[in-house]
């Protein structure tokens, strides 16, 4: 398989998660192994449906898991940090494991808002398989993690339906 790639999805747009869905899903597509872990959200979006029915219809081919508690708003609570914690955990297994691809999804607002210290991850990086592709999503991507990606995505916002009041749309948004 060769040397396995680092890529982060980062910044204050939309289709960070989406963006990792899709390179997950060609992974699929090429025979790929592949893990999808959710440190924040816990919103029933149409990707963790997706995710969910797939997991289960292809145990062999995906392993999918959603660890958040949710948006953060303020200082974050002692659930988040001990959901944060367990994800991590989780995140080391999967890391240790035969997949060919890894999503981390959200991990980079956990070290944003202070759930995950920068080093931890940072370890977890540099430990996982050669061959192992890994991304990483979300808000706030500290500069130690971009210093390590191979490709960092920086998504932002041009122009956002919400900012003209429209609400949020099921199979666009969520």
């Amino acid at each position: 398989m060769g040397t396995g790639l680092i890529l982060v999805n980062t910044g204050p747009g939309k289709g960070k998660t989406t963006a990792a869905l899709g390179t997950a899903i060609r992974a699929l597509g090429q025979g790929f192994k592949v893990a999808f872990l959710q440190f924040i959200k816990n919103q029933e979006t149409g990707e963790s449906l997706f995710l969910k029915a797939y997991a289960q219809a292809h145990p062999d081919r995906l392993y999918y898991n959603r660890l958040g508690l949710g948006c953060l708003r303020g200082e974050p609570a002692e659930e988040d940090l001990a959901k944060a914690a367990e994800a991590m955990a989780e995140a080391d297994e999967l890391l240790r494991g035969d997949y060919g691809l890894v999503v981390l999804d959200e991990i980079c607002v956990a070290m944003a808002r202070g759930l995950i210290k920068v080093e931890a991850a940072t370890e977890l990086i540099r430990s996982r398989p050669a061959a192992m592709n890994l991304i990483l999503t979300g808000r706030g991507c500290p500069d130690e993690i971009i210093a390590l990606a191979d490709t960092v995505t920086e998504m932002k916002v041009l122009k956002h339906a919400y900012e003209n009041g429209v609400p949020a749309r099921r199979g666009l948004e969520f």
